[in-house]
């Protein structure tokens, strides 16, 4: 194993192409989905492809791609990331790896939590990539403040924000927003997930449910 590691795995972000953040100020308006898609989107396009779940207390992506509970293996140079399929064409590595029990609830304060995000973006050896979408947790705090501050070495491309219509989440991603022009971190684009169609009915107003359209707004 530690041979076959230090034939095919190159150390650290120096192959990664292009990094990606997928944020928003409000849990549940489909990030994971969103930076699953966008995944699978660009490894139809023949792009190699990373995702780096750094949502600790929730993370989705194992479930997102149907993967389960793989060992992960170490070598010289680092954490050996989970790929989806034989052509290793699409690389994960999240804390739901990590658990003995998915259920299991990570109840850490903030510097151990920063501490393991440190060892995700610094010690897993991903290879050649050409995008590597980071999947965040909601808010503006310690998690995305570790991200960035250890992706320092290495440009981070931009972020896409996610949001829903409602009022809320439109509320909560301005400060999401705020926070990019804080940071420096351009934003590449808005996607508003979830949005209803509305159509008349015999008798009043009714509901299409959920679009497959999404809107992108630059």
């Amino acid at each position: 194993e530690r041979v076959k590691c230090m034939l095919y795995y190159i150390f650290y972000l120096v192959h990664v192409r292009h990094v990606v953040l997928v944020l928003s100020g409000k849990g549940g308006v489909g990030k994971s989905t969103i930076t699953t898609e966008l995944a699978l989107a660009l490894r139809q396009a023949g792009k190699r492809v990373g995702i780096l779940d750094v949502d600790l207390c929730g993370p989705s992506i194992p479930r997102m791609l149907s993967v389960g509970r793989p060992d992960v293996h170490q070598c010289d140079s680092g954490w050996v990331p989970v790929y989806t399929d034989a052509q290793k064409s699409l690389a994960l590595m999240s804390i739901g790896f990590l658990l003995e029990d998915p259920d299991e609830a990570i109840v850490w304060r903030g510097p151990k939590k920063t501490a393991l995000i440190g060892q995700f973006v610094s010690d897993v050896a991903w290879g050649e990539l050409d995008v590597l979408l980071v999947d965040t947790p909601p808010g503006t705090s310690d998690e995305h403040l570790a991200v960035l501050e250890n992706l320092k070495k290495h440009r981070v491309d931009g972020a896409v924000l996610v949001t829903t219509p409602q009022a809320v989440s439109t509320g909560d991603v301005r400060r999401e927003i705020t926070f990019c022009n804080k940071t420096g971190v351009r934003i590449l684009g808005i996607i508003e997930n979830m949005r209803m169609q509305q159509y008349i009915l015999e008798g009043g107003w009714g509901r299409a449910g959920q679009t497959d359209r999404i809107s992108i707004f630059r």
